[in-house]
């Protein structure tokens, strides 16, 4: 076997990363994030229950969807591990407001056009703030392939 065989590049992350990794009950924490019943959550309230005669120390927990906003509830042994969805949060310039999407652009320049304008009263904030000319940094999260916005703020002056 050569060298040449072996040759893999794995500076690409796309379509092999894992949506989720598994992380034990007992190691989870409040405002921590989780995946109840196929949706990622923020945990909001725990709690414990003791042993019972068939040995397993049981972990409640309500936690509300980081996309939806519904709550959700969970019960788990304690031992047993449960899925952690990879959250990330990035902040993007919006460029452009069309057809209840925006136009945000990355770090590197790039352009994102896939975000929806958030419905209520988030989405007529941003759309007037951004009719008024206001230079708008938008913080997107995204986690299991969707994405969401979920605040924004005014760009600070140069």
């Amino acid at each position: 076997m050569s060298d040449t065989e072996h040759d893999h590049d794995f500076s690409a992350v796309g379509a092999g990363a894992s949506l989720t990794y598994p992380m034990q009950c007992s190691a989870l924490r409040k405002s921590g994030h989780v995946v109840i019943k196929g949706r990622p959550c923020k945990i909001v309230d725990m709690s414990t229950s003791k042993t019972g005669k068939h040995g397993h120390a049981k972990v409640h927990m309500v936690a509300i969807d980081i996309f939806t906003g519904k709550k959700l509830e969970d019960i788990s042994p304690s031992t047993h591990n449960m899925d952690v969805p990879h959250v990330k949060r990035d902040e993007y310039q919006l460029i452009n407001v069309d057809d209840g999407f925006m136009s945000l652009m990355t770090a590197d320049g790039s352009t994102k056009d896939d975000v929806k304008v958030p419905e209520g009263e988030l989405g007529k904030q941003i759309e007037a703030d951004f009719e008024e000319g206001k230079d708008l940094l938008v913080t997107v999260i995204a986690a299991m392939g969707e994405e969401a916005a979920i605040t924004f703020k005014e760009a600070p002056k140069n």
